[in-house]
């Protein structure tokens, strides 16, 4: 029994004004019947029933309905429990009490007749007013599991609304973090080649040291001014002063960068139309040039790098980076983790399009393809 709820004050208040009041009418009304005995009784059972009917709907309902056989002063009663069971209990359970009320009633009409209507009239009545009970019923139960049903449909889509925003979240930082690879790979891998031309050539001229010495200055400050862009990535209130992100427009300036660095580097660019490029794409396309020249100087420093782009709108615009293996055992000029290539096939085929690397005659080869609607 423990784990039947408690009926609240409000209800057992309400039980007893309304069924006592209207046991107390019935019992007025039955005043000269000559049985006032058992019709007092029956009233004080049917108020008990009409408590317990807050409780055990079903059972108080029997108890009031069997009463109701006896005196019509428990038929308050008998009809409140049918209605609380139509209310609580499923529709066949609620039927069956709904019967053996009218039963019940049938039994009163047929030892106590009403000398104001007929016994058909009456049992007219009676099953009428059970059946409106039993609807009545029905439908308060089906709006309670309809308002259940939509809280918990609610509930689900908040917390399913909570698990989207939280992958858009963590697929956002895995982003800004292959971004930032890409960036500073490439930016600090020109500042290490140039280091590395200080530390091994200390009798250059001071002038080739002064120029390498700036430029890696100029490389460290740049890194560092495109770490800030990528950062302010995750600031909504620099959205409007955002710079524009590279794209394949730039490719001529990482080119002239990489030549700079001591790079050597073979560009041919058979692109139909590059500005109807797009912009996706175009920013595909320049992380896997970038990511290829990164690579070509970190594993193979000083080797010539070959870069081939070509491509027409309603086609596809197809990349191809290649440089010679280096001599086994040959460390990289900057360690990575080796999660370029991985971050670069994932970007490319969200873009749509798809990335392969492999080694073929003794050169490394980067081919990636990305479609170019009309």
């Amino acid at each position: 029994m423990s784990g039947i709820p408690s009926p609240r004050p409000l209800a057992v208040a309400s039980v007893i004004l309304g069924a006592g009041a209207l046991s107390a009418l019935s019992l007025w009304g039955q005043a000269g019947a000559g049985m006032w005995w058992l019709d007092v009784t029956v009233a004080v059972l049917s108020l008990l029933t009409a408590l317990a009917q807050l409780r055990w709907p079903g059972t108080g309902a029997l108890a009031a309905t069997l009463l109701a056989a006896l005196s019509p002063v428990a038929t308050p009663a008998a009809t409140m429990g049918a209605l609380q069971v139509a209310r609580r209990r499923r529709f066949p359970v609620a039927a069956a009490v709904a019967a053996a009320g009218v039963a019940a009633h049938l039994a009163q009409g047929r030892w106590r007749p009403n000398s104001g209507i007929s016994l058909g009239w009456w049992l007219i009545l009676i099953c009428a007013a059970y059946g409106a009970l039993l609807g009545w019923g029905a439908l308060a139960r089906s709006r309670r599991a309809l308002l259940v049903s939509l809280r918990e449909r609610a509930r689900r889509a908040e917390a399913e609304q909570g698990r989207r925003v939280a992958e858009a979240r963590l697929a956002e930082r895995h982003r800004l973090a292959w971004e930032m690879h890409d960036v500073l790979a490439h930016r600090l891998s020109l500042v290490a080649t140039h280091a590395g031309a200080l530390e091994y050539r200390p009798d250059a001229a001071p002038e080739k040291l002064a120029r390498a010495a700036g430029v890696v200055r100029v490389g460290v400050h740049q890194a560092l001014e495109e770490l800030r862009q990528v950062i302010s990535l995750l600031r909504e209130d620099e959205e409007h002063d955002r710079e524009p992100l590279p794209t394949l427009a730039d490719l001529p300036r990482l080119v002239a960068e990489a030549g700079a660095a001591g790079q050597p580097v073979r560009l041919r660019d058979e692109v139909v139309d590059a500005a109807a490029l797009p912009a996706v794409a175009a920013r595909a396309a320049y992380r896997v040039a970038r990511e290829g020249l990164t690579n070509a100087r970190k594993h193979a420093p000083g080797e010539p790098v070959d870069v081939r782009l070509s491509g027409a709108p309603r086609t596809r615009l197809t990349i191809d980076i290649s440089n010679p293996v280096p001599a086994t055992g040959a460390a990289p000029v900057v360690p990575g983790g080796g999660l370029g290539l991985v971050g670069l096939t994932e970007r490319v085929r969200l873009a749509g399009g798809q990335l392969d690397h492999q080694v073929v005659g003794g050169r490394f080869r980067l081919h990636a393809w990305l479609p170019w609607p009309a």
